[in-house]
């Protein structure tokens, strides 16, 4: 665990409002990145900064417990050009704990590792968690994911 300042950040990709509540998030977010995937949705991200893909945690009604959105997405240089069907958001930056889930991906290893924060008694702003698949989740038999919680 490691605590981290991070700049702000700009967004386009596609957006989902969910839950964890009744498991609905455990369908509406791989409903979400099967559509990132199959659509290629990255192809159509202008000012794209890299091949970077953020899952993106925001807009929480309360805590992890209650409705939030869900971005999945590119880091841009601007929101300038928001393609028709696509959602752009700037991100604000903070302070954030820096947490590692390492493993094979269809294991599920950053939903285990979202178990471990749930349980934990960081003091969770509820602003903007996310998470990182850049060249180290590029392996899906032996990834890195970076995540990102926003504390108080």
């Amino acid at each position: 665990m490691e605590i981290i300042q991070k700049e702000g950040f700009n967004i386009i990709g596609i957006a989902i409002r969910t839950t964890n509540e009744n498991g609905r998030s455990g369908t509406d977010i791989p409903q979400l990145w099967d559509r990132f995937l199959s659509e290629n949705i990255m192809a159509g991200i202008a000012n794209r900064v890299d091949d970077t893909i953020y899952s993106i945690y925001t807009e929480y009604e309360l805590d992890h417990t209650k409705p939030y959105t869900t971005f999945l997405g590119c880091k841009v240089a601007n929101l300038d050009t928001i393609p028709d069907g696509f959602t752009g958001k700037a991100f604000p930056g903070g302070t954030y704990v820096k947490f590692v889930a390492k493993g094979k991906l269809t294991d599920g290893i950053v939903y285990r590792e979202w178990t471990k924060i749930w349980e934990t008694d960081l003091p969770r702003a509820f602003t903007t968690d996310f998470e990182v698949y850049g060249i180290k989740a590029q392996n899906p038999n032996d990834a890195e994911v970076d995540i990102f919680i926003a504390v108080k």
